[in-house]
């Protein structure tokens, strides 16, 4: 039993090294290059860019980690979401993220709607029910609902489910999923599990920026 023990914790040791280094990411395993590379938002910083949708429950699950990551995030990069419109009944929570965002609201009530949609099961698609619903969060429900009714509204949660469709299909044809500076995309299914979905990320933000080096430079 003794001996047991112990090669048990040499194994443990020698198995140290290659935990603590990430493997290498390989194109067409933990992630795809896209075809036509995408223009990108963020001008000198490497865009990450998010697409979800609030009532998703790999959204919802994948939530605290992201929030963990993002407080590692280089400081040349930088986080964009976009909630994605595959289908009718995912523009409410579209236009609910572009109402939050407009009104400055989105760092105190972006995690509570993904908690109302999963854990407290309240329908935010049904107007009266979003309405009474932000009232309760101490906002001006009539400022809300001409925020969330507007033009401008609309049009952005249009023009986010347009750009979805620019990325999302083929290997990767879901939410979550992310795209590094236009040109590389992976998700939880194609890194093959969170954590490594994370360590993929921190490694295509390392190759947007040796490429972007690269094109300055004239390479």
């Amino acid at each position: 039993m003794f001996t047991r023990a112990l090669a048990l914790l040499a194994a443990a040791v020698l198995s140290w090294p290659a935990q603590a280094a990430p493997d290498t990411v390989f194109e067409g395993h933990d992630y795809i290059r896209l075809e036509s590379p995408q223009p990108v938002s963020t001008g000198k910083k490497i865009e990450v860019l998010e697409f979800f949708w609030y009532r998703c429950p790999h959204c919802f699950q994948l939530e605290p980690g992201l929030n963990q990551w993002l407080k590692t995030l280089p400081k040349d990069a930088q986080i964009r979401r976009v909630p994605a419109v595959f289908r009718p009944d995912w523009m409410p929570g579209a236009k609910l993220y572009y109402t939050l965002e407009q009104m400055g609201l989105l760092g105190r009530l972006h995690d509570k709607v993904f908690d109302a949609y999963h854990i407290k099961q309240i329908d935010l698609n049904n107007p009266a029910v979003l309405g009474s619903w932000i009232a309760q969060q101490g906002v001006d429900r009539k400022k809300f609902e001409a925020v969330y009714n507007s033009f401008s509204t609309q049009s952005k949660a249009t023009q986010g489910g347009q750009l979805a469709g620019k990325y999302i299909g083929g290997p990767i044809n879901g939410v979550p999923a992310f795209f590094i500076d236009g040109k590389f995309g992976t998700s939880v299914s194609t890194a093959g599990s969170e954590p490594r979905l994370f360590e993929v990320l921190d490694q295509l933000i390392v190759k947007a920026r040796a490429e972007r080096a690269g094109k300055k430079s004239g390479k």
